[in-house]
Parts: structure tokens; sequence; C-alpha cells
């Protein structure tokens, strides 16, 4: 999930009020988030999953997922005990569950009752 009132504000703060900090990495992870960043730039890429980071471990929820941090839902029954990727939850063997596609392409067991249909 990413904290959107940090980024907001994150993204409205002009570059002459942060604070220069250099960071190394490969080459290839780099070159990715250039890839993944698309028109808004691999630094402030890195700022989001920067503040990501950050709010989700204040809040004590670095594994779970926000609702709009799905792209789509799709019904399944859970053929083992799940956890519901967004509220923690168990999801029982056989119980119909969804499979939620996050925006970084992984498919993650959501609870029926975790997203509104």
């Amino acid at each position: 999930m990413i904290a959107t009132a940090k980024i907001a504000a994150s993204k409205k703060t002009p570059t002459t009020e942060m604070q220069v900090t250099s960071i190394r990495l490969e080459t290839d992870l780099k070159e990715r988030l250039k890839g993944l960043s698309g028109n808004q730039g691999y630094q402030s890429l890195i700022r989001d999953i920067l503040w990501d980071y950050v709010e989700r471990n204040e809040r004590g929820q670095s594994h779970q997922l926000a609702v709009t941090d799905l792209r789509a839902t799709i019904p399944a029954t859970a053929q083992r005990d799940e956890v519901c990727a967004i509220t923690g939850e168990a999801i029982a063997l056989h119980s119909p569950m969804f499979l939620g596609l996050t925006l970084s392409g992984q498919f993650v067991p959501i609870g029926v009752d975790s997203v509104s249909k």
C-alpha cells in the first residue's frame, strides 16, 4: 500500500526543500526502477517506495495491503488455509475467497469480506 497522504505531501515538496542523500544501487536495479517509473522518474519512485515502507512499519502493518493496492480480484476457493493480505484474517480451506492482483503483478489471497463487491 502506498501511503497516499504522505506521498502527495512529498510530491508537493519542492526539491529545494529536500535533503540530498547519496545511495548506491546496482546498475540493474537502477535501470529496472527507471523502467518502472515512467514519466515520474526513478528518484520519485524510490521516495514513494520509502514512504510506503515507513508508513506500513509505523502502523505495524508491513505485511498488509490496502484495497487500493489491487488491480483486480478473481473469485476463487482456498485450496489450503490462507491469510487475507488486507486484514490478516484467516481464510479456511475450501472457503470462498478472491485472488487479488496487486499493482506489482502478484496474486495474493483476499477474504470475501475485505473488498466491496
